[in-house]
């Protein structure tokens, strides 16, 4: 699916600054990783062509999956799936959306997941989709470094959105031996 970069690019800059943040009573709003994710979903479903083959899935559990099972993949529940449900060959894209505040602390389980999906289930794209104003390249360094240090074997796609209303965009590609 070629279109899936601009599809995700133009979903995000439909995100508004009530789902980018939630306003909390008494205090200031913050990042809630299942607002925006609900969100994200919600806008590239408005977004999803007719004729696609793939189909968009929000958050599916991978528990007690007899195939993943085997593959010892079972148990991870990636937050979107761009795949055809039912056919392991029509794994296209797996996504995992952290906030920058989440990620800063510890992606290690999200870039596990994308790996595994990408190394052991046959997706041919794992997206790593982090958001929040305080995106900057040290983030995205951070972000590599413990990449480096998991030694993963697949390459990653870093995606940062940094603004409501504004598009998320390809960072870097975290790729073995860098």
């Amino acid at each position: 699916m070629q279109e899936l970069s601009d599809l995700l690019a133009e979903a995000s800059a439909g995100i508004t600054p009530g789902f980018f943040r939630l306003s909390i009573h008494g205090g200031l709003p913050v990042y809630r990783e299942r607002v925006y994710c609900y969100e994200l979903y919600h806008q590239m479903r408005k977004l999803w062509p007719d004729a696609c083959a793939f189909t968009l899935n929000g958050e599916v559990d991978k528990t007690a999956h007899p195939t993943l099972t085997a593959l010892g993949a079972a148990g991870f529940k990636p937050d979107l799936l761009v795949h055809k449900p039912g056919d392991m060959q029509g794994n296209h894209a797996v996504i995992e959306v952290k906030s920058v505040q989440a990620a800063r602390r510890n992606c290690r389980k999200d870039l596990n997941t994308l790996a595994v999906f990408k190394r052991k289930v046959g997706y041919a794209r794992a997206i790593y989709l982090v958001y929040g104003a305080e995106v900057d390249e040290a983030a995205v360094a951070r972000i590599a470094t413990r990449y480096g240090a998991m030694e993963l074997t697949v390459a990653i796609e870093l995606w940062l959105h940094a603004e409501p209303h504004q598009p998320a965009f390809l960072a870097r590609v975290l790729e073995p031996g860098t």
